[in-house]
């Protein structure tokens, strides 16, 4: 099996740390500096607004995201930012696809694969986002939910090594339930077992694949004893440094 580096994201959606401002940035990333350096791989999603500030005040062990961009280069759409933009201001990660953006925003598999497409032309790493609803899990049908999603991934990613899937039980994000350990694994264990026959064996072993249902310090290290999982995406726990200091401690071990 190959040795997978635990990956540790913190996304901080439309949230300026604990306020809306920019001090609340910079008192965010200064507690952040202050938590000792994870040997994990760690990336901060701030909004796009604050890309810059965070790329320049960040320790230097945090990569700092997107939390989505365009899937062209430039043109005539307002409100959108593209990986060749992201690319030249030194953000070389993004987030694709998160059930927000799906959800509100109405996001296709189709246009979601056109950005991972567009984003691994650019050289950007893509963090690319699938999960089911309550009422799929209640179903039992995750994986008819989840398959489909994996099969845009896989249709436009061009290299493997700069891909990460982050699982998010959509019924898990922000609403305090939390998917237990036997369940996170096996639905991760069902992913790599898809992605071993819908690409190669070899780079479903190697693909880094995080949990993103409401993650935190207390669940963090029993979520972490799944063989098939990588690490985390992190919601609200990362809008505070002593909440997300354990979780990265949890994924240094």
């Amino acid at each position: 099996m190959a040795t997978r580096t635990k990956i540790v994201g913190g996304n901080w959606k439309c949230n300026a740390g604990n306020g809306t401002t920019m001090s609340d940035v910079k008192a965010l990333v200064e507690g952040l500096n202050g938590i000792a350096t994870p040997a994990c791989q760690t990336y901060l999603c701030p909004p796009s607004i604050y890309l810059s500030t965070v790329q320049a005040s960040a320790a230097p062990h945090f990569d700092v995201a997107a939390q989505n961009c365009w899937k062209l280069t430039k043109g005539a759409y307002t409100g959108e930012v593209s990986p060749e933009m992201l690319v030249d201001m030194g953000v070389n990660w993004t987030l694709i696809g998160h059930s927000e953006r799906r959800d509100i925003f109405g996001e296709t598999d189709e246009l979601l694969g056109a950005k991972i497409a567009h984003c691994m032309e650019a050289g950007m790493n893509v963090v690319a986002c699938i999960g089911e609803h309550k009422e799929d899990r209640e179903a039992g049908t995750t994986m008819d939910v989840v398959i489909p999603q994996l099969d845009a991934i896989i249709a436009n990613t061009s290299d493997w090594d700069r891909m990460v899937i982050a699982y998010e039980p959509v019924w898990a994000i922000g609403t305090g339930l939390v998917a237990t350990p036997e369940q996170a694994q096996q639905t991760h264990a069902e992913i790599r077992s898809y992605l071993a026959k819908a690409v190669s064996p070899a780079v479903a072993d190697a693909v880094r694949i995080q949990y993103g249902g409401s993650a935190n310090k207390d669940n963090a290290a029993d979520l972490l004893a799944g063989q098939d999982i990588d690490g985390f995406l992190v919601g609200g726990a990362s809008l505070k440094a002593d909440a997300f200091a354990p979780i990265l401690a949890a994924c240094s071990q």
